[in-house]
């Protein structure tokens, strides 16, 4: 079986340079590679296009990226709660592309799957059709989306083996699975790398065939986006 295990997250992102493509798992704040951010704004590496679903908060996450002027371009769902990513937008100075969320989610599942393109209905008479081939499919109007070209994914996983078989944990398993295998290299950062042969086979969400490099990372803060408390 073929160890996929790296020692560092140093070693994990060797390859990326400037004016990649690269995918981020996570949403919000919840299943983001925090050592692979954080890692790549160490690295200095720019002129990035980063497709998440958001970019983090201002001072965490993908935030942390566009602080430091590193992404050149953002593909995403929703701008969220991060104003500088909103200042950047409105100042021109980051080129943003606002996708439909589930066609960014289909988008990374087709490139998954080696599907060049698919259709769908969302968003079509709006902004997100323009300039796109539309075709009606029993009687109602979709719009050709193509899967991502990417250099590399980067997820997040709860637990994970040498041979690079990962589970996620609750709400982390949002976009992490389906942007696994959906670049040319995919790397896996997770709280617990385990030898191969340990998981229980029914409980693994993405096989190993999928995954390139696996690292355990050092720390994870784990922050809560909007902490929302009851009233005693």
């Amino acid at each position: 079986m073929i160890n996929k295990k790296v020692n560092s997250v140093k070693e994990a992102l060797q390859g990326i340079e400037d004016n990649m493509t690269i995918l981020l798992g996570g949403f919000g704040l919840c299943g983001i590679p925090e050592n692979s951010i954080a890692e790549l704004v160490k690295k200095g590496t720019k002129n990035l296009t980063c497709i998440s679903n958001n970019a983090g908060v201002d001072d965490f996450g993908l935030g942390l990226l566009l602080q430091q002027k590193q992404v050149k371009k953002m593909i995403s769902s929703y701008v969220g709660e991060n104003a500088e990513f909103e200042r950047q937008m409105l100042s021109g100075e980051l080129d943003v592309e606002l996708i439909p969320q589930g066609t960014l989610a289909e988008r990374c599942r087709a490139a998954q799957a080696g599907i060049p393109a698919f259709f769908t209905p969302a968003g079509f008479g709006t902004e997100v059709a323009e300039g796109k081939e539309t075709r009606e499919f029993n009687g109602k109007m979709h719009v050709m989306e193509h899967a991502f070209k990417a250099d590399y994914s980067i997820v997040k996983a709860w637990k994970g083996d040498e041979a690079g078989n990962l589970i996620f944990k609750g709400t982390a398993r949002n976009f992490n699975p389906c942007m696994c295998g959906a670049a040319k290299i995919t790397i896996a950062e997770v709280e617990e790398l385990v030898p191969a042969g340990t998981l229980d086979p029914n409980q693994v969400h993405i096989p190993g065939i999928l995954i390139q490099r696996i690292f355990q990372g050092e720390k994870f803060e784990k922050r809560i986006e909007q902490r929302t408390v009851r009233q005693h």
